[in-house]
């Protein structure tokens, strides 16, 4: 067997785009990605054991595996996946406290409890994922059971532009729900990353002789 690459991130489809971008504005040459379908958050159940065949088809080719999930739903069972595998992971519930970082996430979910959150992703595939994911464009009754109880939208961007402003904010009007914008960039993805390439830089650093 040849030798091993440094690292593979098993990445989230959800937070693909942004993982790459992140690589490419860092420089991060050499590390390799592997993602998971976005819509494996409708079966959360599915997400630990995934990820377990994805990290154990790695370690045969990488020295290090990071994984760019939160819980996402799991109750804690990714985790105990990751604990058994030997691996880390992003910290944080969700790409929604990861993005805006954990104390100003717990910040914005203390002002209003009942917020729905958006990312670049999901403005981007808002009709697909909800408004169809969900059935409301076939059962349109099914939009006050579902978003009934939320008071507004926060839009969390990493590169907001007009055209996507624009998208989140008919998005939460079609919810019926107040809007706001917070644009928080890559977040502890971006922070996390550099981490890991700072960790590949020392690993590949000479022993200093005594």
């Amino acid at each position: 067997m040849g030798e091993k690459r440094p690292l593979l991130l098993i990445a989230c489809g959800a937070v693909a785009h942004e993982t790459m971008a992140v690589l490419r504005k860092s420089g991060m040459d050499g590390i390799s990605v592997q993602c998971l379908p976005a819509h494996l958050h409708n079966t959360p159940q599915l997400i630990p054991g995934r990820i377990r065949e994805k990290i154990r088809e790695g370690k045969e080719q990488f020295e290090r595996i990071y994984v760019l999930y939160g819980d996402c739903g799991t109750g804690g069972l990714l985790d105990d996946v990751l604990v058994e595998e030997g691996v880390e992971r992003i910290a944080g519930a969700h790409c929604y406290e990861f993005f805006a970082g954990g104390i100003d996430f717990a910040a914005m979910a203390d002002e209003e409890p009942c917020t729905y959150y958006l990312t670049d992703f999901l403005v981007r595939h808002f009709q697909r994922l909800v408004i169809e994911g969900l059935g409301i464009d076939r059962h349109p009754q099914l939009l006050p059971m579902y978003f009934g109880n939320y008071v507004r939208v926060v839009y969390l961007s990493q590169h907001p532009t007009p055209e996507r402003l624009a998208e989140a904010k008919a998005a939460a009007d079609r919810l019926g729900l107040a809007f706001e914008h917070r644009d928080v960039g890559y977040g502890d993805l971006e922070k996390s990353l550099v981490a890991e390439r700072r960790r590949i830089d020392r690993a590949k650093a000479p022993v200093a002789a005594e």
